[in-house]
């Protein structure tokens, strides 16, 4: 009988993705890296990796072609957003193919449009994807907005 050694690495199929906004200027990019590099270091998921929603890359597709290479078959998708958006509830699930049209705002579109040129993410079926929520008024986020404010 083999003894399973307990430890708190999820399991091995399991891949976290953060995706982030992107942007023109690196500051998006590199705090994104920052959070996955510390995150990979708690050994809690045995893959992290990062998605750009836009301007930067890895994109989203990338990100997810990658985990799925390293042999992830749970892709746990965290948007490193404060809040939902437009972002959130429409492209980034429009580009994950799990979009189901319920939240668009027909009245009401964004001036700037993102043209993303990739082909659609093909999913293997054996491939579950879970998409979280974002960040929110997190008590978390309290005391690091009271540290900016008092300059720290």
């Amino acid at each position: 009988m083999n003894i399973i050694k307990k430890s708190m690495m999820r399991c091995s199929m399991e891949a976290l993705v953060l995706i982030g906004h992107g942007s023109r200027l690196p500051y998006s990019k590199e705090v994104i890296n920052k959070i996955a590099e510390k995150i990979r270091k708690r050994n809690i998921y045995p893959i992290v990796e990062v998605g750009m929603m836009e301007f930067n890359e890895p994109t989203i597709p990338q990100a997810i072609k990658k985990v799925i290479e390293k042999g992830a078959k749970k892709i746990i998708i965290v948007p490193v957003f404060l809040a939902h958006g437009n972002h959130t509830k429409r492209d980034i699930p429009k580009i994950l193919g799990i979009y189901n049209g319920e939240e668009e705002d027909s009245h009401h579109h964004e001036h700037h449009h993102h043209h993303h040129h990739e082909e659609p993410l093909e999913i293997p079926e054996d491939v579950e994807i879970v998409y979280r929520e974002p960040i929110g008024a997190d008590d978390r986020l309290v005391d690091i907005i009271i540290d900016r404010a008092l300059g720290n």
